[in-house]
């Protein structure tokens, strides 16, 4: 009861009237990472789909499509993704000042764990829904491809 009127007068008075402009702040470098996951998913799906068009060659697709499987594990792809978020370590420094905020690393690394998640989700989803595609007739596959792509970024 002692500690209750005057924490809720702190908040109130000294965090609350900030919370939108930090939120905004933060949202910055973690929008930008997951439009970079959004990008480089349609980067390599294109990839498959002009490889594809080159050459028709079905067990090529197929080796595309498992290595697309192990792109939220490939560190040096996913990199780019992962530096935008690095951002917020300038940005939280001075809310760590201000608000002593701690454990920043803490932060920055589960938002790039779910970078690292939503990359699962959309390879997982992209081989589930074209997997029935695959024994399509080779001309309909690149369309097939293309239209699961754009299922799964929607």
């Amino acid at each position: 009861a002692t500690v209750s009127e005057p924490a809720q007068k702190c908040c109130t008075e000294h965090i609350q009237p900030f919370l939108a402009s930090i939120l905004e702040e933060l949202m910055g470098p973690v929008s930008s990472g997951f439009t970079e996951v959004r990008a480089l998913f349609d980067k390599e799906v294109n990839e498959i789909i002009q490889d594809f068009q080159k050459t028709n060659d079905i067990t090529k697709l197929k080796e595309n499509v498992d290595q697309l499987m192990n792109l939220p594990f490939n560190s040096v792809k996913m990199e780019p993704c992962y530096l935008k978020v690095n951002l917020l370590q300038e940005l939280l420094q001075d809310l760590k000042s201000r608000f002593k905020i701690y454990h920043i690393d803490f932060v920055i690394q589960r938002t790039q764990n779910f970078m690292q998640e939503l990359m699962e989700n959309a390879v997982y989803t992209f081989e589930q829904l074209f997997s029935p595609s695959r024994q399509a007739d080779s001309a309909k596959v690149a369309t097939s491809i293309e239209k699961v792509k754009l299922r799964v970024l929607k």
